[in-house]
């Protein structure tokens, strides 16, 4: 949590707080004011000066996660409800819920991934302390997660019972690693990841299998033995 304030003038002290509070949407109790000049009345209205103060206040990272969002959200012309939660230290949860959340999601989630990312990004600029915050949307991720374990079971009977590789179709590491810790302990199967980014895919084979090396792999090795 960060602190942020904001300088305000007016004509007298009361009113500049007043005009502050308003403007932060807060109350007297969630502010610290600091008085940086007191208003003079000057002789006959003649070199009158007003008050300035400086109203200090928590900037909390879900706060700044609010802003980032309803920022973007605006300049993409989307109508989104944002409810945040906190159920850890240094961890926020963020749901989404609107309209048009299927363009949020985006094909097998990449939109949703991408915000998540970007949202990150701009939380934990100039923080000293990272938080991480995950993005969600009419419960995407867990759908996903269950779809995913489905899928890579069916695929790991399959390598069980026939012997032979299946590649998965490119997925994010999030989703990778989901397909890995599944099989993890799977009889008769093993897995690892192939490829560059973004299509990158695991391929399920039987156990005991080793990953084949890729030709950028193959010409570092010929090129160290030079």
């Amino acid at each position: 949590m960060s602190q942020k304030y904001i300088d305000v003038t007016a004509k007298t002290i009361e009113d500049a707080l007043a005009e502050a509070l308003k403007t932060l949407e807060m109350d007297r109790d969630s502010v610290s004011v600091e008085i940086l000049e007191k208003p003079r009345s000057g002789f006959l209205g003649i070199g009158a000066t007003p008050a300035k103060i400086r109203v200090s206040y928590e900037y909390s990272a879900a706060t700044k996660v609010t802003e980032f969002l309803t920022e973007l959200f605006d300049k993409m012309n989307v109508q989104a409800k944002i409810d945040i939660t906190s159920e850890e230290e240094g961890k926020l949860n963020v749901v989404l819920s609107g309209g048009e959340m299927g363009l949020i999601i985006g094909r097998r989630g990449e939109n949703l991934d991408a915000l998540q990312y970007i949202t990150n990004l701009a939380v934990n600029k100039n923080e000293d302390e990272r938080v991480r915050v995950t993005i969600d949307t009419e419960n995407y991720r867990e759908k996903r997660e269950e779809s995913l374990e489905r899928l890579a079971k069916r695929v790991a009977d399959k390598v069980a019972r026939y012997g032979r590789n299946v590649s998965l179709e490119p997925m994010p590491p999030s989703e990778r690693r989901i397909i890995h810790a599944c099989l993890q302990n799977y009889k008769g199967v093993t897995t690892f990841s192939t490829g560059t980014e973004p299509q990158r895919r695991v391929i399920v084979a039987p156990a005991g299998a080793q990953p084949k090396k890729d030709g950028a792999q193959n010409r570092k090795e010929k090129e160290s033995k030079k």
